[in-house]
């Protein structure tokens, strides 16, 4: 795995999970941010609201291009293992296979975000025109870390790709009309971010909103929690300012004595418990008191030989966690333990674990991935304490198709067979771990063993750090790299109508 390094002549220092992408190039008046299609229409803004039409170009723009590079590019379908690229080719987006894809780009990259739940409702019957809010923090280059900031972004008017087939669906009219709106509140940060988490508490007061908090790991070791609430509630309150008191943290914690990238809020705990992971291996558990304040525990979890890369809570026991490291091990501990140590370790990888995902619905189920392109799940009722090298558990799945680090993976949060996976080769892969085979499918994909039976779905991001998919759009992603992608295949692989 890339380490940060000593920041070289141009800023540009490489970070855990790859490298940091070029800077966008930006005009002097250029505001937050702005949308994108994925074919480079043009688009306007003004303040911090930006428009921009659908993905896709007219028609005679887009067939003059594909005459003049049609000697450049294959049209057919790419498949791997089958087909190898020539001098001169390169692979583009089938739009046909996208419900929904929209692109947005940022002052600097942000290489962490989070997907803010919301009151519009759980698994949304009716998809169009998609509203989301997200958090993420920048990763400005080292001459301008003034520029950082951490984003509160609330996208919408996200509409499904129009089709001509479409067109005489006169039901579907209100979802093709919308233009996708990026509104963006900005908190000053005086460092780079390296991971960012939402933790939404639930209000006492049924007439006042849920309160929501961020914590943002930098990279000068510090942990700011801040009450980002107002600047939610602002999208949907016009003329609504922030004040310079509501940009302030509510708490840093200062106990980490290098940077980290380990960092998760408890699903179970509904005031606010946080757990943070450095680069010297040790975890610290954040606790919000009755009384509103934040306490650091200053006992810190220790066992690992190497950096906490990921940290996970149990989704189904409250003081249960793991974290995955550098030095090849996932380690299961109890934070009631006055040990301070972890009450199972797995060497999972002899390379760095750089992610991890705990299956929310299958709740002995964990994801893994590492430095060398392998991901795997594991059945946590087969890890026990270890007294042997013949004790190591198997993983009960294992996939070596990316070609490069994986940076990001996540359970889908209502099917417990599907599982999306970034990695360091551009690509962003959704898996159906229940798909097998049988004899005459067998045959027919003799031939490609470089494409297992799983993968159900490959998108391109340049460098691809984290995807998550939208707990209450069925369906939905957003992945950052050098641009946020947010994106919707195709409702048939989830078998989820479109509305």
């Amino acid at each position: 795995m890339s380490k940060r390094t000593a920041d070289g002549d141009n800023g540009d220092a490489p970070l855990k999970r790859g490298g940091r992408p070029e800077p966008m190039d930006l005009d002097d008046n250029q505001e937050m941010g702005e949308f994108e299609d994925e074919f480079e229409d043009e688009f306007e803004s003004e303040d911090e609201i930006f428009e921009a039409g659908v993905d896709g170009r007219p028609d005679a723009e887009r067939e003059a291009e594909e005459r003049a590079g049609a000697m450049d590019v294959d049209n057919g379908t790419f498949i791997v293992g089958r087909n190898k690229l020539e001098a001169g080719q390169h692979l583009a987006p089938d739009v046909g296979t996208y419900d929904m894809l929209h692109s947005l780009s940022t002052p600097w990259p942000c290489l962490s975000f989070d997907i803010v739940r919301d009151g519009l409702g759980d698994q949304r019957e009716k998809v169009y025109p998609a509203t989301m809010y997200t958090v993420a923090g920048t990763q400005a280059d080292s001459t301008h870390q003034k520029e950082n900031q951490l984003m509160v972004m609330k996208f919408s008017g996200l509409s499904k790709i129009e089709r001509q087939e479409d067109d005489s669906d006169s039901d579907d009219d209100d979802d093709e009309v919308s233009d996708p709106i990026l509104e963006s509140k900005s908190i000053p940060l005086t460092s780079t971010t390296n991971r960012i988490r939402a933790h939404r508490m639930p209000a006492q007061d049924p007439s006042r909103p849920p309160t929501t908090f961020t914590a943002t790991m930098t990279e000068s070791s510090q942990v700011f929690i801040h009450d980002i609430t107002p600047h939610l509630a602002s999208f949907d309150t016009p003329g609504t300012v922030i004040t310079p008191q509501q940009n302030k943290p509510l708490s840093t914690i200062r106990a980490h004595k290098s940077e980290g990238y380990a960092l998760d809020w408890s699903p179970l705990v509904p005031g606010g418990k946080l757990l943070t992971g450095d680069n010297d291996g040790l975890i610290y558990a954040t606790t919000r008191t009755d009384g509103g304040g934040w306490v650091t525990d200053t006992r810190a979890f220790q066992g690992h030989t190497g950096s906490v890369e990921e940290i996970q809570w149990s989704p189904q026991e409250a003081s249960v966690f793991a974290s995955a490291s550098s030095d090849g091990t996932v380690r299961v501990w109890d934070v009631r333990s006055k040990s301070r140590k972890p009450a199972l370790t797995v060497q999972v990888s002899n390379t760095d674990v750089n992610v991890m995902s705990w299956s929310r619905l299958t709740t002995h189920l964990l994801a893994t991935g590492a430095d060398d392109g392998v991901w795997g799940v594991w059945d946590l009722r087969q890890w026990k304490p270890q007294t042997g090298a013949s004790d190591k558990p198997s993983p009960i799945a294992s996939f070596a198709y990316h070609r490069d680090q994986i940076t990001s993976i996540e359970w889908h949060p209502t099917d417990d067979s599907m599982v999306a996976v970034a990695a360091g080769d551009n690509k962003v892969t959704l898996w159906d771990l229940s798909v097998e085979l049988d004899d005459e499918e067998s045959k027919d994909t003799a031939g490609v063993q470089d494409m297992p039976p799983q993968l159900l779905f490959e998108h391109i991001v340049e460098h691809a750090k984290e995807v998550h998919w939208h707990p209450q759009i069925p369906g939905t992603l957003v992945v950052t790299g050098s641009e946020f992608s947010v994106w919707r295949p195709i409702p048939v692989v989830y078998g989820v109508p479109t509305k």
